[in-house]
């Protein structure tokens, strides 16, 4: 189960960083820092297990925890095939307050900062992260600029519509899309699954394991979904990231956790087939936001 951003294969399931420097709720200034050896593990642990497609961010940081840092200290020098994607746009103040979007002039200063704290020369993906932005045109062609300069290998585009898309590749090339998405979370982004597949790009869902509760977790969990996943002897977070890969083979997922068991499930659920009558269930909750 693998898939192409642009000239590097990546298995499907990959890993998300951004919960990796707290314990909690990402980028809650009251998260408790995660154990730095803990983290260090889940990370190696990760690539033994075979996930070779990491997403991180400069922004992912908790008081004393860095998730670029501990990427770094815990995987450099990064093996053959490994894959590290990161993001930019937006950026945090060092107490952790938001800033504005970067301007696209502000974006050299955010790529040079994802490089120094990877300690790497060339930045495998790196995401342009949209908010709010009605024409991404500016700042894609400053990320093309680096592009060019050798900062930066491949391009991709977080949190957008479909024009962002559009107006992106008359620029560039575009390998992924990283768009918040699961099962019964943002259905009306099916049609966007739909195009990002028919142009050959990786669809990237984040808070694929949302449910009922959306991007604040999974505690209260649809019935459908836990009948499924005992019959399979499997997780629920199993069942969803499972119907998730089957949305198309080009869509990965980047689970996070800082649990080892949790990761070792995840992994797993790339052995998870679900059959035909189980996935028309699912789509049918999907549909219904459940």
């Amino acid at each position: 189960m693998t898939w192409r951003l642009g000239d590097l294969t990546v298995n499907r399931i990959g890993f998300g960083a951004m919960r990796l420097p707290q314990r909690g709720a990402a980028f809650d200034p009251e998260a408790t820092p995660r154990d730095r050896a803990q983290a260090i593990e889940v990370l190696q642990q990760a690539v033994e297990l075979g996930v070779n497609h990491i997403d991180t961010a400069a922004f992912y940081f908790s008081a004393t925890r860095s998730a670029n840092e501990l990427i770094n200290s815990a995987l450099s020098p990064y093996p053959p095939g490994l894959v590290i994607a990161t993001k930019v746009g937006p950026g945090r103040t060092a107490q952790g307050e938001w800033l504005p979007l970067a301007t696209p002039e502000q974006l050299r200063g955010q790529v040079e900062e994802n490089l120094r704290q990877l300690g790497t020369d060339q930045l495998d993906v790196v995401n342009l992260r949209v908010s709010g932005l009605d024409d991404v045109s500016a700042h894609f062609e400053q990320l093309a600029v680096l592009q060019q300069e050798g900062m930066v290998r491949h391009l991709g585009l977080s949190n957008v519509k479909p024009r962002h898309l559009d107006q992106a590749q008359k620029i560039a090339e575009v390998v992924c899309v990283q768009n918040s998405y699961g099962l019964g979370h943002h259905p009306e982004q099916d049609e966007f699954v739909g195009v990002c597949r028919e142009r050959g790009i990786a669809f990237v869902p984040f808070f694929a394991l949302a449910g009922a509760n959306k991007e604040a977790g999974t505690s209260a969990e649809d019935d459908v979904v836990t009948e499924i996943a005992r019959a399979h002897g499997a997780s629920p977070a199993q069942v969803r990231l499972a119907w998730t890969l089957a949305q198309g083979p080009h869509v990965l997922v980047i689970p996070g956790t800082g649990d080892p068991e949790h990761l070792r499930q995840n992994v797993a659920a790339g052995e998870l087939e679900l059959t035909t009558e189980e996935l028309t269930r699912l789509d049918a909750l999907h549909l219904n936001g459940g």
